[in-house]
């Protein structure tokens, strides 16, 4: 037949190029090893024909498209499951060809970007509960020494960002993308801040709305399902976390343009994001940015670091400190990860088994692609342009004295 001719040369491609620990079982009870010098530690099963087609040209998004849609099922450990297909997609796709890191231009307006962060942000509290901390923080931990837990990382990169900005008691907060409210909180609890948070998603407004109360801080904290946008006054602090790959290529200069609108004279923001390694802005390599626009970020767009800093410049606003955590998200990833596996039952009931899978990839592929380079993470603290060079700090010491 056409196809057993066509896969036999394919998987004698493959074999030239990489070795990979990988064993493809088909319907029919063949088989075929990838590696005769190392075993297999993932097996492939292709339950017809016509799920050839998605090994066939294996990009990322192709294979994971094929896993989340049931057309083809996986056997292995998860990161060497992704390991695998990383090198067959290396092993098979030119770089530079349409499965390398492209740049795609879309059109963000209030009413896509709120359809893209209910979509991700509101498959349920209870499904985001069972892997992240206690806290629900959904954005890169801060591993100061390397070995603390996820529940402690995640305060200290709290109290990190919150120290860089220098927050004072009284001051007021406004948090652009608060998720389920764990900043404002810590906020107003440890360093006395009156809060606002923002939100697009309803799930997270509600749940940080009760935590809010719990925490006896009402008077303090306002959480409000609003567009950044359609904010207006004046705030001391800005902080935006995890908030800004939402926004677009396009519209960053118009981001941080508004940000300069409603800070204080005086006042420090710090816009907390991952970034592509791409100098023009592309995305993830061998489709992985296909895949991740597709089933888990619509309309997601990374910009190169270069681009960020351009664009605040553009937007009025000088910056005053650069930190990259690549590390560290690598790291968070690979415990959410974790966390997903372990609990993978739970998972699946509270959203359904196609999420898990969706997440099950996102994250152990987030974790390959921030260990490898692929994706940053970095930390931006600024000020609205044109200020006295005295009132700029001598030194990094402040963000670690109080340590």
């Amino acid at each position: 037949m056409f196809w057993e001719k066509k896969l036999e040369n394919w998987v004698d491609e493959v074999r030239n190029h990489a070795t990979l620990p990988l064993r493809l079982e088909l319907w029919n009870g063949q088989r075929f090893d990838f590696s005769s010098a190392v075993a297999p530690d993932v097996t492939v099963r292709v339950p017809n024909a016509s799920s050839l087609a998605y090994l066939l040209t294996p990009s990322l998004s192709s294979l994971g498209e094929a896993y989340v849609e049931g057309k083809i099922e996986v056997e292995g450990k998860l990161k060497e499951i992704i390991s695998v297909a990383n090198g067959l997609a290396s092993a098979y796709l030119k770089p530079e060809g349409k499965f390398g890191r492209v740049t795609r231009s879309i059109r963000h307006n209030k009413g896509k970007d709120a359809e893209a962060i209910r979509y991700h942000y509101d498959v349920s509290n209870q499904f985001y509960q069972l892997w992240l901390d206690q806290n629900m923080v959904y954005s890169c931990a801060y591993f100061e020494n390397g070995d603390e837990d996820l529940f402690n990382a995640q305060i200290k990169k709290i109290d990190h960002i919150l120290t860089k900005i220098q927050i004072k008691p009284g001051q007021n907060l406004l948090d652009i993308g608060c998720g389920w409210g764990a900043l404002v909180i810590r906020a107003a609890q440890k360093f006395g801040a009156k809060c606002v948070g923002v939100t697009l998603s309803e799930n997270q407004f509600s749940l940080a709305r009760e935590r809010v109360a719990q925490a006896g801080l009402a008077d303090q904290i306002e959480i409000r399902l609003q567009d950044y946008r359609e904010v207006t006054g004046t705030f001391d602090r800005i902080t935006s976390v995890g908030m800004f790959e939402h926004v677009g290529l396009k519209n960053l200069s118009m981001y941080f343009s508004k940000i300069n609108a409603l800070l204080a004279d005086d006042g420090v923001a710090m816009n907390h994001g991952i970034t592509t390694t791409d100098i023009d802005n592309g995305e993830s390599p061998y489709g992985g940015g296909q895949f991740i626009e597709k089933y888990v970020f619509p309309h997601g767009e990374l910009p190169h670091i270069g681009f960020v800093l351009k664009s605040m410049q553009e937007g009025g606003l000088e910056v005053m400190d650069v930190e990259n955590l690549r590390r560290h998200y690598a790291k968070t990833c690979g415990i959410w990860a974790d966390n997903i596996e372990a609990r993978s039952d739970d998972v699946r009931q509270a959203s359904d088994d196609r999420h898990y899978r969706i997440w099950r990839l996102y994250l152990a592929g987030s974790a390959y692609g921030f260990e490898r380079d692929w994706m940053s993470l970095f930390q931006v603290i600024c000020r609205k342009s044109g200020r006295s060079a005295a009132t700029l700090p001598w030194s990094r010491k402040y963000i670690y004295a109080a340590g």
